[in-house]
């Protein structure tokens, strides 16, 4: 079998096109991609620089559908910019999409507390202890995490 090593543009293009039919992928990890699928870094960028122009890649769609599609599910805005920085997406453009139009950052993180310990709110410390670093691993701030555990707590 024929190495893809060498492959012409047009090559990494159809297969950066078979990744892109099954999901989403920001510009870095879908040049990642092709190039662990042995495609020259210059022929993979060259792919994905194709694949932007043509606006089949978009960062800004990326950060805003991952945005979204992680605040539903419980994520806090903390461990998605983490997240996102490790794929390689612009600092400004992640903070961008978690600031625009964003979820109400207090009313996630009490709705993730609900979800996982259920509705009432802790009393004893070592619960409180304990929904705090669950809050705190999802990625919400201290101020997220006082409000989801009620105002008199202190995270200190």
């Amino acid at each position: 079998m024929k190495s893809q090593r060498n492959a012409a543009p047009g090559t990494a293009r159809d297969v950066a096109v078979g990744l892109l039919a099954r999901r989403d992928f920001s510009s870095s990890e879908l040049q990642n991609r092709l190039e662990r699928k042995g495609f020259a870094p210059a022929v993979a960028a060259a792919a994905v620089a194709d694949l932007v122009e043509d606006r089949a890649v978009d960062d800004a769609r990326y950060v805003e559908n991952y945005v979204s599609r992680h605040s539903e599910r419980g994520d806090g805005p903390l461990r998605m910019a983490a997240e996102l920085a490790e794929l390689g997406l612009p600092t400004q453009l992640i903070e961008t999409a978690l600031a625009a139009g964003s979820p109400d950052w207090y009313l996630r993180a009490r709705e993730a507390r609900i979800r996982r310990f259920g509705p009432e709110v802790p009393v004893e410390r070592v619960q409180k202890v304990r929904q705090a670093r669950f809050l705190q691993y999802r990625g919400f701030s201290s101020d997220h995490i006082r409000s989801a555990l009620g105002a008199d707590f202190d995270l200190d």
